[in-house]
């Protein structure tokens, strides 16, 4: 029986656009996925991709992507955009299907903020899920969904190899973009604030609390800004060459296990 993949795409806004690149190398190298998760920004890119949307089509829409795209300013008590706008987007990008119709197993993760519990979501329509595990607190208004008000999965599990673990997977390669982050970006508005004070505590977090994954791609694009999208094509590319530097790890375990389970 040969190894299932399990692949878990990690939090860190923008630089969550190497996961992009990440998704290209395994492709490339003809390493098939077979459960993949995702927090935040993971969840976004996982769930087009799951949803069927080709690599080189999503390359080509991040580097045109610009925040005002999907951002809507609200007055609101929580949070400073509705999420309607990005709610639509992410209901064309995932052409509007539910996680039954994906093309293979796909977990969104994110936070009940009221009772503070991790909420992995694996049915329904994909782009609620979506909405969901990027509501960054502050930012984004909390979204409902079954009853429970729902914010960033990173807030509880920024890399969620759980996940796929949970769904079986044999080998679980996880995906950091929010390690080894370099303070040298302007600070300007609430909106850098806000994800500053988030990256400052994400950073925290990874140095004190390791990513249980069997193997760990790290694209370096912690000197990218978590607003700056105008790096979209240098963050793919990164990730990318990230990627590939740990193909022969990741081939070498899967040809273990597979040996070892053959027997």
């Amino acid at each position: 029986m040969s190894a299932k993949i399990g692949l878990a795409l990690g939090a860190g806004s923008a630089r969550g656009i190497a996961h992009i690149g990440v998704l290209k190398a395994l492709q490339e190298e003809g390493i098939a996925i077979d459960y993949l998760a995702g927090a935040s920004i993971g969840s976004v890119v996982g769930g087009f991709y799951a949803a069927g949307s080709d690599l080189h089509m999503l390359e080509r829409l991040a580097i045109h992507l610009e925040w005002d795209h999907f951002t809507d300013i609200t007055v609101s008590k929580q949070g400073l955009v509705a999420g309607n706008k990005v709610k639509e987007f992410f209901q064309l990008l995932t052409k509007g299907k539910t996680f039954a119709d994906l093309n293979l197993p796909f977990s969104a993760v994110a936070a009940d903020i009221e009772k503070g519990e991790e909420v992995v979501i694996k049915e329904g329509l994909v782009a609620d899920a979506l909405r969901a595990s990027m509501s960054i607190p502050g930012i984004y208004i909390p979204y409902e969904l079954e009853g429970k008000k729902l914010v960033d999965g990173a807030v509880l599990n920024r890399v969620p190899v759980s996940a796929v673990k949970e769904e079986g997977a044999d080998i679980a390669i996880g995906v950091e973009v929010s390690y080894n982050l370099v303070r040298s970006y302007n600070v300007n508005t609430i909106f850098d604030v806000i994800m500053s004070s988030i990256d400052i505590m994400q950073q925290e977090i990874a140095q004190h609390k390791n990513v249980e994954a069997d193997i760990l791609i790290v694209p370096e694009v912690g000197h990218i800004a978590s607003t700056d999208l105008s790096q979209a094509q240098e963050c793919i590319q990164l990730g990318y060459q990230a990627a590939k530097e740990k193909i022969p790890e990741i081939k070498r375990l899967i040809n273990e296990y597979n040996k070892e389970t053959a027997k």
